[in-house]
């Protein structure tokens, strides 16, 4: 158990002038008021801010970060209040516990909306202090370390928001041992079947890798000593949930992954790096393709280093990965070896700019109000890999891995966006799909006049490409919704020989505007345009009766009435319109949703209401006037056909496991096409009918835990 005078030791080891007494003062005072609580463990609750503490001092933060690590928990689980906080530790150590007890609050299991709200809290307290972050994942590290003393639910639950969440933003934060840890652990709890197939496999072969490990780490310290190159060298088995994405990624059993070893050889300089880099591919050919400069073309969170891969002994492939000490210290504590500690500010606007992405976040928090865009976005800024491209004239752009030259044209400026009309790549045209490589020198060519194509949203991959397109799609929307609605008001005012003109400028449609929440005038037009209001309805709002009455004429019914009336009984009540059960509804072919899907309505001209997942692409570029509110109606009965695509080993019977694991759980498959590949490998696809989202993931983690099973995944189109 790791004990008080453990931590002081590793702080004094790296700020020997560190105040030690505000760390004591806090772990007493921790001690006092979490007295008698227990976790679900069994142990004493002080060892969980002792332990989080620790992992910080392992990351040389300072002293009011170790500090508020102690008393991170104390204001939520205690009767310990922040004034206390301030009065007894000063008001940087309140601040920081308060932006932690915040950040503890936070699910980002709920509602889209509310998930949109949380990442903007996170960002916000980010952006204030970065260290609120840093204890956050402190705190979240020691939890996934004893999450098996949890409920099966709850373990899932907090696995699944750990790798959706806190191990990306570790890793967008540089910290690689945190950020693998949480990787492990969450993939341990989130694919138990997988993970235990992966370690008894590693765990078999053991003995026999340590000694590949040992004699190649002896022959390189002799090539490296032999060209006077002082270093260290380590080798290791990769982490266990990158193994499986190389599985999965290159759809390939355990038995194939080749490169499982990692080497890393630390020396004292930038030109020893290189230095040793010759060494090594003297010793062993390389492998083509397999080479990556990170000294010269940093990764976005500043990690540094040589990658090469090369065919070691016995044939073997083996990863080396070539840094000095200062690289090294960045590569695991990232952020936390560059903040310079000022009431959590950067010190050096050079250091800032290495975590740039962190003021863009900030600023897209405040231009996005929409929360299925703004989350778009952050996943986009946040969990993206980069490529790095040049200007014709040399200078160097960092794009998320998969950018086209559209988004290296908007992250130059909004207009070269806009006029696009092609690319060179190296001095060659290329499509404007084309998907942009590091090296790559990119040169636009635009035409004035040009205007967006709403194609673009397809392949793009920037949020600020993908932001600028739909505002532009809104906006074009907008103004043919705006000329139908005028025209169609123009027309019935007409009807009763009134004047259009002077009506939208009466304070009797000011008064019906305002009631029903439009800002202006073209905004209920737009409406109207959309079929959403009726022309008819406004004036029966702002005319007299008697002007509206044209003999044998029935009474009218709004356009939105019509649709109701029309079309209903068509879909047998699976989706609610506006509260309204039984209107016409189609889903979109291009995300296929089903029940339990947080979903939104599209108003399409003639053909009812168009149901998509909330995050659809052709949502979050569509005008926000022509979406309504829409909802499962669980108690119809009416299930949905979901498709899912498997992966698998090319197997005498395995098919038949997969139709049975399928089944089993009461679920029907419509249709399924099955093709096997040349390299022993088979991809089905199956239509299942399900009746909601729970049942799908029920379908998928029955067959993720059949043998020869490499991945399973929703196909959404």
């Amino acid at each position: 158990m790791l004990r008080l005078n453990d931590i002081l030791d590793t702080v004094t080891a790296y700020n020997p002038g560190a105040d030690l007494d505000i760390v004591k003062k806090a772990y007493v005072f921790a001690a006092k008021v979490h007295q008698g609580q227990t976790r679900r463990s069994g142990e004493p609750y002080l060892i969980h801010p002792l332990e989080t503490a620790g992992i910080l001092a392992e990351m040389r933060l300072d002293v009011p970060s170790i500090a508020t690590a102690l008393l991170h928990d104390t204001v939520e689980d205690t009767v310990t209040t922040l004034e206390e906080i301030e009065q007894l530790f000063g008001e940087e150590v309140r601040n920081l516990v308060d932006g932690v007890t915040k950040l503890s609050k936070i699910k980002f299991t709920t509602s889209e909306e509310k998930q949109a709200e949380n990442f903007r809290k996170m960002i916000m307290a980010m952006a204030k202090d970065i260290r609120v972050i840093l204890i956050k994942l402190a705190d979240r590290t020691h939890n996934m370390r004893t999450l098996e003393y949890l409920p099966e639910p709850k373990r899932i639950e907090i696995a699944r928001e750990t790798m959706d969440i806190y191990a990306p933003i570790a890793n967008r934060l540089g910290i690689q041992k945190i950020k693998t840890e949480l990787e492990d652990l969450s993939f341990k709890y989130l694919n138990p079947e997988i993970y235990k197939t992966i370690d008894e496999k590693v765990t078999a072969r053991q003995s026999k890798r340590d000694k590949y490990i040992e004699d190649v780490r002896e022959i390189v310290a002799n090539e490296m000593k032999a060209h006077n190159i002082p270093c260290d060298i380590s080798g290791r088995i990769k982490h266990f949930y990158s193994i499986h994405r190389k599985m999965e990624a290159q759809n390939i059993p355990f038995d194939e992954v080749y490169d499982l070893i990692a080497f890393r050889i630390i020396v004292d300089n930038l030109a020893q790096c290189y230095e040793a880099l010759g060494a090594l591919h003297g010793l062993w050919r390389p492998v083509p393709g397999r080479f990556k400069d990170y000294i010269a073309m940093p990764k976005a969170n500043n990690y540094q280093s040589l990658h090469t891969t090369v065919i070691g002994p016995h044939g073997e492939r083996v990863e080396f990965q070539i840094r000095t000490h200062e690289m090294h210290d960045v590569a695991d504590r990232g952020i936390a070896a560059h903040w310079k500690y000022k009431e959590g500010k950067i010190f050096d606007e050079k250091e800032e700019m290495k975590f740039k992405w962190i003021r863009r976040l900030l600023e897209w928090q405040k231009e996005l109000s929409d929360p299925a865009e703004f989350l778009d976005t952050v996943k986009l800024d946040l969990f993206a890999d980069d490529v790095y491209v040049f200007t014709p004239k040399g200078s160097l752009m960092e794009l998320p891995r998969g950018s086209t030259p559209i988004d290296f044209a908007y992250s130059i400026h909004s207009d070269i966006g806009d006029q696009c009309i092609g690319a060179k790549v190296s001095g060659k045209i290329v499509p404007l799909k084309y998907m942009l490589r590091s090296g790559d020198t990119v040169e636009i060519i635009t035409q004035k006049g040009r205007t967006p194509n709403k194609d673009w949203l397809q392949f793009v991959r920037t949020s600020k490409a993908k932001a600028k397109i739909r505002q532009f799609m809104r906006e074009e929307e907008h103004e043919h919704g705006l000329e139908i609605g005028r025209e169609m008001f123009d027309k019935e005012c007409a009807k009763y020989n009134l004047n259009s003109n002077k009506l939208l400028k009466s304070d009797e449609f000011e008064k019906y505007m305002h009631e029903l929440r439009f800002k202006e005038a073209n905004s209920m037009l737009v409406s109207v345009g959309y079929g959403k209001l009726s022309p008819h309805q406004i004036l029966t709002h702002i005319v007299p009766k008697e002007q509206l009455v044209i003999e044998g004429q029935a009474p009218k019914e709004t356009i939105w009435e019509k649709v109701v009336s029309k079309l209903s009984k068509r879909q047998g009540g699976l989706v609610k319109v506006s509260g309204l059960s039984d209107v016409l509804v189609s889903f979109g072919k291009c995300c296929n949703p089903v029940p339990g899907d947080s979903i939104i309505g599209y108003v399409t001209h003639g053909k009812g209401v168009s149901v998509h997942i909330r995050d659809c692409q052709k949502i979050l570029a569509a005008d926000s006037d022509r979406l309504v509110a829409v909802d499962w109606d669980m108690s119809s009965g009416v299930g949905r056909t979901a498709k899912i695509k498997v992966i698998c080993a090319d197997r005498q019977g395995l098919l038949a496991k997969m139709t049975e694991a399928i089944t089993e759980i009461g679920v029907n498959i419509t249709e399924a096409e099955i093709k096997t590949m040349d390299d022993r490998k088979a991809v089905n696809i199956f239509d299942i009918e399900i009746k909601d989202i729970e049942e799908l993931r029920k379908v998928m983690q029955s067959l993720e835990k059949l043998k020869g099973v490499i991945s399973v995944e929703r196909v959404r189109t």
